[in-house]
């Protein structure tokens, strides 16, 4: 029992600076300004970063579940990370314009960066068992 609590401190909390560091790696990366956007109270900002945060938490989680050691969940959690730069990369390639985009409030936008994150998110995850 006190081993299994170990355990699931161990790898929780290393999941929450993960996370941590997810978050702050792809708020540096993305030219956009996240959180003064969603501070601001543009919901595009919010989906889009929230879908980023699950398709990066949905890999993770298989991680957690099927990594044999910590490091090896830590290196599955710098691959999640990859992937989700390039799901952002792809998305705005693919829909660039001059005028706005996410940071104009598109949700159209938004909801397509939050899609692409969760579905690769999804495929990272089942590539994983």
């Amino acid at each position: 029992m006190l081993s299994s609590l170990l355990a699931f401190i161990t790898y929780f909390g290393s999941a929450v600076l993960l996370l941590a560091a997810f978050l702050a790696l792809y708020t540096l990366v993305t030219p956009m300004l996240d959180w003064e956007m969603i501070r601001a109270g543009n919901t595009a900002a919010a989906v889009a970063l929230g879908g980023a945060v699950l398709g990066f938490c949905i890999p993770l989680a298989m991680a957690i579940a099927r990594s044999h050691s910590l490091s090896d969940m830590v290196l599955w959690a710098a691959i999640a990370l990859l992937v989700q730069l390039a799901s952002y990369a792809a998305v705005r390639f693919l829909r660039r314009h001059e005028a706005g985009g996410v940071e104009a409030g598109d949700m159209a936008e938004g909801t397509l960066l939050a899609c692409a994150a969760v579905g690769l998110g999804l495929l990272n995850a089942a590539c994983l068992t």
